[in-house]
């Protein structure tokens, strides 16, 4: 629905008409009690919808690069329809890792945790998470996922550049990070790089819930995409490393 906004420069009187008008009151019922007075110019304000317009983007004559979601007349957000798309299989796989000072890391090492299991835990809610992706991204389509695997792994620090290792350590304990790879396939007509980031990000979500009684210091890291099958555009592999992202808002 389009809104367009009127400007009115006009006497009370004609401006009660003209919002009465538009705004489908009668005469007689008319919320709007305007008294007459000198014939001063008063500026009105108002937001009148014109009549439902479908619009629908047009495909594209060159290669330039377009949000699928985003209409390219109206701006606005829409679901991509993927209806005439044939199914194909797809799979993705999506990483993500969260850092732990050493108490934490610690714990986690001996399964200490008192709310228990953080590894189960965790790999529990990324797979939760990855087949409820679509009601938690507004444009995403509901799909049938035939395949859903949440890894975690341990791994110490050892570099003195890591997030752990300056002045969060406590006890004398050396902290690390959890690495989480999330792979999601189905036999869609379209992929699932949305539900693999889900699963991976909800994981070291869970971690930080399951760890942070002992310490609010941890980070979570890079969540991306490392590659995807299938589809039109076929494979894809992520091979950027962190000095090549530099100076481009990643």
């Amino acid at each position: 629905m389009l809104n367009r906004t009127h400007r009115l420069v006009a006497h009370p009187m004609a401006t009660r008409n003209a919002l009465t008008s538009c705004l489908g009151w009668s005469s007689t019922t008319s919320p709007l009690r305007l008294t007459a007075k000198k014939a001063t110019a008063t500026v009105y304000n108002f937001h009148c919808s014109a009549p439902t317009t479908q619009f629908s983007s047009k495909d594209s004559d060159d290669d330039t690069p377009r949000l699928t979601h985003t209409d390219s007349e109206t701006g606005k957000a829409s679901m991509v329809s993927v209806t005439d798309k044939a199914p194909t299989h797809r799979t993705a796989l999506a990483v993500s890792s969260i850092w732990l000072p050493g108490v934490a890391f610690d714990l986690l090492k001996r399964n200490g945790h008192k709310k228990g299991d953080v590894l189960t835990v965790a790999q529990i809610a990324g797979i939760q998470a990855a087949k409820q992706t679509s009601n938690l991204i507004p444009l995403c389509h509901p799909l049938l996922l035939t395949h859903v695997s949440v890894d975690l792994k341990l791994v110490e620090d050892e570099a003195s550049s890591s997030p752990t290792a300056a002045g969060i350590q406590k006890g004398g304990l050396r902290g690390g990070r959890v690495d989480i790879e999330s792979r999601v396939a189905c036999m869609g007509n379209t992929g699932v790089e949305m539900e693999a980031l889900t699963g991976a990000t909800v994981a070291a979500l869970t971690v930080f819930d399951m760890c942070k009684a002992v310490g609010k210091d941890m980070v979570i890291g890079e969540v991306k995409v490392m590659e995807k099958t299938g589809g039109k555009s076929g494979t894809y592999k992520h091979n950027q490393h962190g000095s090549e992202r530099q100076g481009h808002g990643i």
